[in-house]
């Protein structure tokens, strides 16, 4: 086992502090990864202060990992010594159900092991509940091959980091609408997530509106790239925009009434939800006159998120971000509930190897 510097939450109430984990030395199939950079996700804070219940202490959290391959087990191919690559949010599933056989990891039957907050599995891809998984907020990690992405070249390494979530959660909805020239989109929110959703939607050829309720946003939507920005707390934006975009991209984890958003919608239209707010009532028929659909998304698997990958390589999109050190991951946390930082905090690993 290798003793592995890293920070961990203790408690539910207790601030990121330093903390020694071990990782395993690579089995055959698997490739010991030197992490470089490690995004701040807003599920981190939640996981981490247990507000979604079940959490796993001691906690090291972090799951849009970048860096590179240390070692590699004497099975694994295409993987070598050197080589650029990034874990996502999750390092294994049960790999039989027919999400998983369908590149669906993320919709696992029996659950995907997460990148931290979860169990390891044993032989028979069963969890092991002696074994639970910590982050990227640490200077290696080990992860079976089939579970490892491949950075493409040209990607920013830190900026690339938070595609292994951010990205992915934006880049699959679009995908799976089929999202391309001639299409309206609206993005409804202008953070980690919806930034995202604004350049993979520009890049895709689609006419992209941002919907946010602070007018503060107007300059950044259209410097990212989108082509129109509207303020939601102007009851006349809803009646001016109303039946208008094939397809709305709701970002936002705050309560908000999803049958106005709905109402913007055109014909046969979708609203994807990628937030988890609070229970919103939902009038059917703002679903049923225009046969609307109102649906959500969970990341993408392994095949998609390489995908997602290389798509970015080619078109020269990256994550806003602002780098810190391990010691800011606190005040990091702070400011991500202030909605301070554009638009996605990314830890240099260097720092944390450099005080252990």
């Amino acid at each position: 086992m290798l003793k592995t510097p890293a920070y961990a939450a203790a408690s539910a109430t207790s601030p990121l502090a330093p903390h020694t984990i071990e990782r395993r030395e690579p089995g055959p199939r698997e490739v010991l990864i030197e992490i470089l950079y490690c995004g701040v996700c807003h599920s981190d804070i939640h996981q981490a202060r247990d507000e979604w219940g079940g959490s796993i202490f001691p906690m090291v959290p972090g799951h849009e990992i970048v860096g590179r391959v240390a070692r590699v087990g004497a099975q694994v191919t295409g993987l070598q010594p050197g080589q650029h690559v990034g874990v996502g949010c999750f390092v294994d599933s049960c790999r039989t159900c027919p999400q998983c056989t369908a590149g669906e990891e993320q919709h696992c039957d029996f659950g995907m092991s997460g990148t931290y907050n979860s169990y390891e599995r044993d032989a028979n891809h069963r969890f092991d509940r002696s074994r639970p998984t910590y982050g990227g907020y640490s200077t290696h990690i080990t992860v079976d091959q089939d579970y490892v992405l491949r950075i493409p070249d040209g990607l920013p390494l830190d900026r690339a980091a938070p595609l292994l979530c951010a990205g992915i959660t934006t880049y699959s909805p679009l995908k799976r609408f089929g999202v391309t020239a001639g299409h309206r989109v609206a993005v409804v929110g202008l953070g980690g997530l919806g930034h995202m959703a604004v350049k993979l939607a520009v890049a895709m050829g689609a006419e992209v509106t941002v919907l946010s309720s602070s007018e503060s946003k107007r300059g950044d939507a259209l410097a990212l790239g989108a082509h129109h920005f509207a303020a939601t707390r102007d009851p006349a934006t809803f009646e001016t925009l109303a039946k208008s975009f094939d397809l709305i991209v709701d970002t936002v984890s705050a309560a908000h009434d999803y049958n106005a958003y709905l109402s913007l919608l055109k014909f046969n239209g979708a609203m994807v939800l990628l937030g988890i707010p609070e229970p919103s009532a939902v009038a059917a028929g703002a679903l049923v006159m225009q046969r609307r659909t109102l649906t959500g998304s969970l990341i993408g698997g392994i095949r998609e998120t390489q995908e997602m990958l290389d798509f970015c390589a080619a078109h020269g999109i990256a994550s806003d971000i602002e780098l810190i050190g391990i010691d800011q991951i606190n005040e990091a946390y702070e400011r991500m509930l202030r909605a301070d930082v554009r638009y996605r905090f990314v830890i240099d690993i260097a720092s944390l190897r450099d005080a252990a």
